[in-house]
C-alpha cells in the first residue's frame, strides 16, 4: 500500500479560502506601501551562502537552511571534518548556497550591486517568503511570508515617523485595534552597557535583557551574572527594571540613568524626536509605546529598533519589526549608506485576524452564478451569457459535465453559490434563462439582461 504523502514540519498547504484571505492582507499592505511611496523589487529564493553567514548572529546561522551542492557534492568534502563529523567545518565545502533567512540582507546585498541604477535614497518594499530552520509553534513557521518596507541613502528620524504612520494605516486599514509599536534605540542599549561597564558584553547583556517580561528580573540578573557582568554594574540597572509610565516619564528616567553616556544621551533625543512628532500627527489605531528591554537585531540595527505587538487579548508573539541599520550595506564594501526598514509578519497577522474575526465577508467572493449543463447545444448557449456576466465584473462558470442534475446542484450548495442557471432546449428555442435563486428557492424565466441586474 502507498503511503501516505505529507509535507515538511513547519510549513503548511492553503485553501482557496485561506489564500484569498492572505491576498486580502498583502493587497493592503501592498497598497499602503505604494501610497508611501514604495517601490517593488523581488530577490532570488536562494543566495549565496556567504551573502548569508554571519549576518543574524550565532543562532541565526543555525537557523539558516543550507543547499547542497550539486551533483557528487561529497566529491569536494573537506575530509578531515568529514572523517572527523565536524558539520561546522564541512559545510562550507558540500554547500554554496542557503535559503534566504530574511528579506533584508538580500536588500543589502540588492543595493550594492545595483547601486549605480538606484536613485537615492531608494524606498523598496518587497513581499517574498523566507525560510528558517526554526522549531515550529502556534505562529511561528519554518516557511512563511515577510512584507517589508525599507529607505536606503538617508539618515533623516522623518523615516522613522513614517514608517510609525505605515504600521498604523495598515492595521487601520485590516481594523485591527489595540496594536502596540514598540521602540527602542540601540544608542540607548549601548549606553547603559557603557554606564555599568559591560560595553565589551553588549551582545549579552541586551540578549538577558530582552528577556524581562518573559523570565522576571531575578532570573535576568541571574544570566547577567553568568555571562560575567559584575553585582555592581547590575546594581546600576535597578532603575531600569522598574522603568514605566507614559513615554515621556520614561525619557525622564533615561536621561538620569544615561547622563554620563554620550551614546544613550543621543539615543534619547532621537526618541523625543519620533514621539513628539507622532503625538502631533496622531496615530488612527496604533499606540507608540518606549520600551527600553526591546533588543532585537542587534547585529544589524544601530539606531531605532521597532516591534509590534498584537492586542493583548490575543496570545501571539509580534506581528511586525524592524529598525534603523546604518552599517548593513558596509558588509558588502558599500560604506556609510545609512538604512531603516519594517517587516510585517504576514502569517501571524493572519492567525490575528482569524481569532478574532475581522476579515471582511466579502473577501471570499466566491462564484456568484452557476450554469447547469445539460448538453453541448445548451453549453453553448451558456457560455455566450457568461461572456457577457463575466464583462460585468460577475463570477460565473458553467458545470463542465453534462452530469445528473442532483449532482451539479449539489456542487452548487457545497460551493455556496447564491444562483444558478438553468438551460434546456426550451430555454434555447426562446432566448430566455431559468434563474434560480438558491437561498429563497424562487425560480423565474428571465432575458439576458434581466438575469444581470438580478444578480448584481
Amino acid at each position: 500500500m502507498a503511503q501516505k504523502p505529507s509535507i515538511p514540519k513547519g510549513t503548511r498547504d492553503f485553501n482557496p479560502e485561506q489564500v484569498t484571505k492572505r491576498n486580502y492582507i498583502f493587497n493592503t499592505i501592498r497598497g499602503a506601501f505604494e501610497t508611501f511611496g514604495f517601490q517593488p523589487i523581488e530577490t532570488p529564493s536562494f543566495e549565496n551562502s556567504n551573502t548569508l553567514m554571519g549576518k543574524y548572529g550565532e543562532e541565526g546561522d543555525r537557523l539558516i537552511f543550507k543547499i547542497l551542492n550539486s551533483g557528487d557534492y561529497l566529491s569536494k568534502a573537506d575530509n578531515e571534518a568529514y572523517d572527523t563529523k565536524n558539520s561546522n567545518k564541512l559545510t562550507p565545502s558540500i554547500s554554496e548556497k542557503a535559503l534566504r533567512y530574511d528579506l533584508t540582507v538580500p536588500f543589502a546585498r540588492y543595493v550594492v550591486q545595483h547601486q549605480n541604477e538606484i536613485e537615492f535614497p531608494f524606498k523598496r518594499y518587497q513581499i517574498q517568503p523566507v525560510w528558517r530552520a526554526d522549531r515550529p509553534q502556534k505562529g511561528r513557521f519554518r516557511e512563511f511570508y515577510q512584507c517589508d518596507a525599507d529607505v536606503v541613502g538617508s539618515k533623516s528620524l522623518w523615516q522613522e515617523v513614517e514608517f510609525i504612520q505605515l504600521y498604523d494605516k495598515v492595521f487601520s486599514a485590516l481594523k485591527l485595534e489595540g496594536v502596540t509599536i514598540k521602540i527602542n534605540n540601540r544608542k540607548i542599549l549601548s549606553g547603559i552597557a557603557e554606564v555599568i561597564g559591560a560595553s565589551d558584553k553588549l551582545i549579552d547583556f541586551t540578549v538577558a535583557l530582552d528577556k524581562l517580561d518573559k523570565i522576571g528580573e531575578d532570573k535576568v540578573k541571574e544570566e547577567m551574572r553568568g555571562k560575567g557582568i559584575s553585582e555592581a554594574g547590575i546594581a546600576k540597572l535597578q532603575p531600569l527594571f522598574t522603568l514605566s509610565g507614559s513615554f515621556e516619564s520614561q525619557i525622564d528616567g533615561l536621561k538620569g540613568i544615561l547622563s554620563a553616556s554620550e551614546a544613550g544621551q543621543k539615543g534619547i533625543g532621537e526618541l523625543a524626536f519620533i514621539n513628539a512628532a507622532i503625538k502631533e500627527l496622531e496615530l488612527s489605531t496604533a499606540t507608540l509605546q518606549l520600551d527600553v528591554t526591546l533588543a532585537r537585531g542587534l547585529n544589524y540595527y544601530t539606531g531605532a529598533i521597532f516591534e509590534v505587538a498584537a492586542p493583548e487579548d490575543v496570545k501571539m508573539g509580534s506581528i511586525g519589526g524592524g529598525g534603523r541599520y546604518d552599517d548593513l550595506t558596509g558588509i558588502f564594501g558599500m560604506k556609510d549608506v545609512s538604512g531603516v526598514g519594517i517587516s510585517f509578519g504576514l502569517d501571524r497577522i493572519y492567525l490575528v485576524l482569524e481569532e478574532l474575526g475581522l476579515f471582511p465577508e466579502t473577501v471570499n467572493k466566491k462564484v456568484e452564478v452557476l450554469f447547469i449543463n445539460f448538453g453541448d447545444k445548451e453549453a453553448l448557449y451558456s457560455l455566450k451569457a457568461i461572456n457577457a456576466l463575466r464583462l460585468q465584473g460577475i463570477n460565473s462558470e458553467l458545470y463542465p459535465d453534462a452530469a445528473k442534475m442532483k449532482k451539479q446542484m449539489n456542487y452548487a450548495n457545497k460551493r455556496a453559490v447564491p444562483f444558478v442557471v438553468l438551460v434546456g432546449e426550451e430555454e434555447v428555442t426562446s432566448n430566455i434563462y431559468t434563474l434560480k435563486n438558491m437561498t429563497s428557492g424562487e425560480q423565474q424565466k428571465v432575458s439576458l439582461e434581466t438575469l444581470i441586474k438580478l444578480v448584481k
